[in-house]
């Protein structure tokens, strides 16, 4: 009898704790909302439309070494980690009129690093450059207006999905 009574009392010890323990680990940390890192003061940073990923772009080699005449692209997931082998798709659309003869070549380098070559980020005027992510069944974009991106840099730190 003690021993069905203290197995008893073990089981319901451990319920108790492993409630508690679940209870904590899915408690709401705030917002609800994903929250990205921007790990460069110099890079464009943008939270794709529906908040499933983040993407900064390295424009020169002023903060990380990337490689001469390509730009870095760093794709995070909504808990802010790296996302590799996704597929980026990069398509500049450029005003009425203007026909855009590059072929952007992106390289998976790791870490949720991709390099991208034979694209140039200086175009003159009005453009925007929309980067496509898809990685299993997630996909989403973002769109960066130029030159306005230039001009409205966001210090390195955190930002949550649905911020401007």
């Amino acid at each position: 009898m003690k021993t069905f009574i203290s197995r008893t009392v073990i089981v319901f010890y451990l319920l108790v704790v492993s409630a508690a323990y679940t209870a904590h680990s899915h408690a709401d940390t705030g917002s609800g909302k994903a929250k990205f890192t921007k790990h460069f003061n110099e890079s464009l940073f943008k939270i794709t439309d529906n908040g499933m990923f983040s993407i900064e772009i390295l424009l020169d080699e002023k903060e990380y070494k990337i490689g001469k005449n390509v730009i870095g692209i760093v794709i995070h997931n909504a808990h802010d980690e790296d996302v590799e082998g996704a597929d980026l798709k990069i398509i500049s659309l450029l005003p009425k009129g203007q026909v855009n003869t590059e072929s952007p070549v992106v390289k998976d380098k790791g870490g949720g690093l991709y390099t991208v070559s034979n694209m140039n980020i200086n175009k003159e005027g009005h453009w925007e450059l929309k980067i496509s992510i898809k990685k299993k069944k997630m996909e989403d974009s973002a769109v960066f207006s130029f030159p306005d991106a230039l001009k409205l840099r966001k210090q390195a730190g955190k930002y949550e999905a649905g911020s401007k």
